[in-house]
C-alpha cells in the first residue's frame, strides 16, 4: 500500500485536479464499476484522522474503518490508496465529485444523504450524545437545552437530529465548527469554553478518558449504523461487493473481533481513576521513566506498555507488598524473581528489569500463529494468572466451538475458571479468572493514555505545514491555528497531550 498523505485545503485541491483531468480526458463520466477498480488495480478511499476511523498507532496506520478497508482491498486483489482530508465536509465534497471510490467519514446514512451516496453499514452503532462540563448542571431532557448553544463538528450525524427536535423546540440553538473534530469539541468542554456540545457516542467512548471533566447527559435519538459512503454516480457494483464482504466478516466474527480491539477496553478508567492516573504520570512516573525506557529497549518492548504493566501492578510504588507476598514496583513473586535472577524485588531498577525480562519470556510462550495485538493480550493475561490457567481457558474456549487464538473469545471463558463445574475439568484447576480479564483491559487503557500524553511533539517543516500532522513520516505540527487560539491542548488535563491515542 502506498503511504497515506494528509492534505491542507490547497493541497487537497492540487491532488484532485489531476484526477479530474484524467476523468475528463478518459471520458470517465460513466459510473465507476467494480470491474474498473479491479482493472486499475487501485481502491481509492478518502478519510479523516480519528481514533474511530483512521490513525497512526504504534505499529503503523490502523483504525476500525481503515482495517476494514485494507481487508476489502486485499479481498479485491488491489492496492489501497488513502487520502486524508481535514474534515467530513472535504470528504463529502470529494465524493460528490466522484473523485474517490469510498468515503470513510464515520457518519450514518441519513435521509439527506441517501440521494447522494450508496451506503454500506460497517457494524458500528452510534448515537448523538449531549455532553457538558461536570461543574455545570446536568441537562435531563432536550427541553433543558433551551437558552444554551450546543457545539458540534461539521457534516456530522448530529445536525439532522437537532433539526428534528427544533420542530418541538424552536428555540434550540447550535453552532457548527468546521475546524474542529470530536476531540477538539471535547477539549473545549473540558476547559469550560463550551458549556454543552454534541458528539457521537463511539467517539466519546474512545476519547472520554482523556477529558475527565466531560460528562454525558443523554442521547438525542436512536442509535444509527455508521456507514461507508460511495458516490451515487457509481453503478452500485462496488458498494454491493463491499456490502457482501462486510456481511461475510460479520458472519465469521471478524467485525466483532475488530470492535473488541478498538472498543472493548474503554470502560476501565472512570473520572477518579483518570485523575489519579494523570497525577501519578506527572509525579511518580518521571522517577522511573528512564528505567522503563532502558529496559524496554533492551528487551525490545514498547516502554509505555512496560510502564502500564508497572502501574497496574503497583501504581509505580517500589515498596508495594501484597498479602500473598508479591512485592516491588512490578510485583514479582519470590519464585519468579529467583528464576530470572532478581535479588532485591524492592529495588526499582531490579524490579523493572525483572518485569521486562519476565514479560518477554511469557510473550514467547504464546504461540507464534496468534497475531498481534491478541498475542500481547494473551501474554498480559499469562503474566497475571499464569500460562497454565490461560491454556485451560483456551481449551475451554476451543471446546465450546470458539477460537482459542482470539482474545475476544478466550476472555469470555477465563472467568469460568472460578466455577467448580468448569475448573474441575481443567488441568490446572481453580483460578480467579475475572482478574486477568480486568488486568488486560486496565493495561490497555493505561497504555492508551500514556501514548496520548507522551507522544513526542513533531516540529513543523514550513509555516504552511504548521496546522496538521503528516501521517507518512514527514514532519508536521499537531495544532491548527484555531487550536492554538484556544490554548495548547498539551496544557489541558491530561498534560502534554499528543494527537491521536494508539489503541493497543
Amino acid at each position: 500500500m502506498s503511504k497515506p498523505r494528509r492534505f491542507s485545503a490547497n493541497q487537497l485541491s492540487a491532488w484532485l485536479l489531476p484526477i479530474a483531468v484524467t476523468v475528463l480526458l478518459s471520458g470517465c463520466s460513466r459510473p465507476t464499476t467494480l470491474q474498473e477498480v479491479q482493472s486499475e488495480g487501485v481502491l481509492h478511499i478518502i478519510t479523516r484522522t480519528a481514533p474511530s476511523i483512521y490513525f497512526e498507532g504504534r505499529d503503523g496506520i490502523t483504525g476500525y474503518d481503515y482495517e476494514l478497508a485494507r481487508r476489502f482491498a486485499d479481498h479485491l486483489g488491489v492496492e489501497l490508496r488513502v487520502r486524508v482530508a481535514d474534515n467530513n465536509t472535504e470528504i463529502l465534497s470529494v465524493l460528490d465529485r466522484n473523485y474517490a471510490h469510498i468515503g470513510l467519514a464515520g457518519i450514518a446514512n441519513r435521509e439527506d444523504l441517501k440521494t447522494r451516496y450508496h451506503a454500506v453499514p460497517t457494524g458500528i452503532l452510534a448515537e448523538s450524545v449531549v455532553i457538558y462540563h461536570r461543574d455545570t448542571d446536568r441537562p435531563e431532557t432536550a427541553a433543558d437545552l433551551a437558552g444554551t448553544t450546543l457545539h458540534l463538528v461539521a457534516d456530522s450525524n448530529h445536525e439532522h437530529q437537532l433539526q428534528k427536535l427544533r420542530a418541538e423546540l424552536p428555540n434550540l440553538q447550535w453552532q457548527v465548527h468546521p475546524s474542529l473534530d470530536a476531540a477538539g469539541v471535547l477539549a473545549r468542554v473540558e476547559t469550560g469554553e463550551f458549556t454543552m456540545a454534541v458528539v457521537s457516542s463511539n467517539e466519546l467512548d474512545l476519547n472520554h478518558v482523556y477529558f475527565p471533566k466531560v460528562k454525558e447527559a443523554f442521547s438525542l435519538g436512536e442509535p444509527e449504523q455508521l456507514s461507508w459512503l460511495f458516490p451515487v454516480e457509481q453503478d452500485g457494483t462496488l458498494s454491493a461487493a463491499a456490502n457482501k464482504f462486510l456481511e461475510k466478516l460479520a458472519d465469521n466474527g471478524t467485525l466483532a473481533q475488530l470492535s473488541e480491539r478498538f472498543y472493548g477496553h474503554l470502560d476501565r478508567l472512570n473520572y477518579v481513576g483518570a485523575r489519579t492516573f494523570v497525577h501519578h504520570v506527572n509525579n511518580r512516573l518521571p522517577k522511573y521513566e528512564a528505567l522503563f525506557r532502558n529496559y524496554a529497549t533492551e528487551y525490545n518492548l514498547d516502554w509505555r506498555l512496560l510502564a502500564a504493566i508497572g502501574y497496574q501492578e503497583s501504581h509505580w510504588r517500589p515498596n508495594a507488598v501484597s498479602p500473598t507476598g508479591v512485592r516491588g514496583l512490578m510485583m514479582l513473586t519470590r519464585t519468579t524473581a529467583g528464576e530470572i535472577g532478581i535479588n532485591n524485588r524492592l529495588d526499582p531498577e531490579e524490579s523493572i528489569q525483572g518485569g521486562a525480562k519476565y514479560f518477554t519470556l511469557v510473550h514467547r510462550q504464546i504461540p507464534d500463529r496468534i497475531p498481534e495485538p491478541d498475542r500481547t493480550w494473551f501474554a498480559l493475561a499469562s503474566y497475571n494468572v499464569g500460562y497454565g490457567h490461560l491454556e485451560d481457558a483456551r481449551r475451554l474456549t476451543e471446546g465450546a466451538g470458539k477460537n482459542p487464538d482470539r482474545w475476544m473469545d478466550v476472555k469470555e471463558f477465563l472467568p469460568l475458571l472460578a466455577q467448580k463445574e468448569w475448573y474441575s475439568k481443567t488441568r490446572y484447576g481453580y483460578a480467579r479468572g475475572h482478574e486477568p480479564v480486568i488486568y488486560v483491559q486496565n493495561i490497555r487503557r493505561y497504555y492508551d493514555v500514556l501514548a496520548w500524553m507522551l507522544e513526542p511533539i513533531k516540529e513543523p517543516q514550513t509555516a504552511e505545514e504548521t496546522w496538521y500532522v503528516e501521517l507518512d513520516g514527514t514532519p508536521g505540527a499537531e495544532l491548527s491555528p484555531e487550536a492554538e487560539a484556544g490554548g495548547d491542548m498539551r496544557a489541558m488535563l491530561p498534560n502534554e497531550l499528543g494527537m491521536i491515542p494508539p489503541t493497543l
